[in-house]
């Protein structure tokens, strides 16, 4: 039996006329960050209101589609944007929001995340079949320092830090990879079982030994030391990153062909248990979750987030 859920609310990005492009949306926990690519802005919410971080280059893409700032990536007081627009990567204070060095990188970015291990910024650049790496030492000026070469486009990341391992997809293959993070190389590769369409998003319960991968139309579970698969959440279609709260043992996906978010409990073995669903916006496909169990999840068709309490 699914539970209740209090109320769904939304929240419009102040000033942005839909539709908006969202992509990889981030948290600390306090803030969501909110990337929208055609207005060159980065919207952060906290405690209910937005400020906005401004003046991120764009650019006409494909079929004048208007390219700009899609990922966020936090850690140690700093949040790093990853600009199509420009393919740069930009530090920005996170108290005050100001904004600080830009590093350059060859190929359009698409995920933008820290790596704690190694005190890094990882880049996926899927058309260049590779993910580049900047120094983030210190904090306020990245620097390209690497690049590690896949066989494949990279969808999505996840982090075990205290294994200083990353995995990422490659939507292409239908395969997902283990990266050893201080060598900068691949050390396993796993089937999801995905089918044509390809993995996106990815999560990792480092304590329980569990990798959790989304497919189009749900989340497989899998051993994250083997890859051996446990078990299979039905979502509906149209999932692409979805969320993970290791504490509440609770994954996050929604589903924009069905307009619906589903949030399930992850057990100990992988199985999966529903705990509730959300009616959504059409096309909502990307969410992230806090520490107390809410939802936000983008709705750029009316450039907005719904946000979902915990049933």
């Amino acid at each position: 039996m699914l539970a209740l859920l209090l109320a769904a609310s939304t929240v419009a990005l102040p000033g942005a006329q839909p539709p908006v492009f969202m992509d990889y949306l981030a948290t600390d926990g306090a803030t969501v960050w909110v990337p929208g690519a055609n207005t060159g802005k980065v919207f952060v919410l906290e405690a209910g209101r937005f400020r906005t971080v401004e003046g991120f280059a764009t650019r006409k893409g494909r079929n004048d589609r208007l390219l700009g700032p899609t990922s966020v990536g936090i850690g140690r007081g700093f949040a790093y944007i990853g600009n199509r627009g420009d393919s740069t990567i930009c530090a920005v204070e996170a108290r005050s929001l100001e904004k600080k060095g830009c590093a350059e990188v060859p190929g359009m970015p698409d995920g933008t995340f820290f790596v704690a291990p190694t005190a890094e910024v990882w880049v996926t650049t899927p058309r260049e079949k590779s993910i580049r790496i900047l120094d983030v030492k210190d904090a306020a000026a990245p620097r390209a320092v690497g690049k590690i070469d896949l066989d494949g486009e990279p969808e999505g990341y996840a982090i075990d830090p205290g294994r200083g391992l990353v995995f990422t997809n490659l939507e292409d293959k239908d395969r997902t990879l283990v990266i050893d993070a201080r060598e900068r190389k691949v050390v396993a590769t796993f089937d999801p079982g995905c089918g044509q369409a390809g993995p996106r998003g990815i999560a990792v319960d480092p304590k329980r030994g569990l990798l959790l991968v989304a497919c189009t139309d749900g989340v497989v579970a899998l051993d994250a030391h083997s890859g051996a698969r446990k078990s299979r959440l039905d979502t509906g279609a149209g999932v692409d990153n979805i969320d993970y709260l290791a504490e509440r043992k609770r994954v996050y996906a929604a589903a924009g062909r069905e307009a619906r978010l589903t949030v399930a409990e992850v057990g100990d073995d992988g199985s999966f248990r529903k705990v509730s669903q959300q009616a959504v916006g059409k096309g909502c496909r990307v969410v992230v979750a806090t520490p107390d169990g809410t939802a936000y999840v983008a709705d750029g068709g009316a450039g907005r987030l719904w946000v979902i309490p915990r049933p």
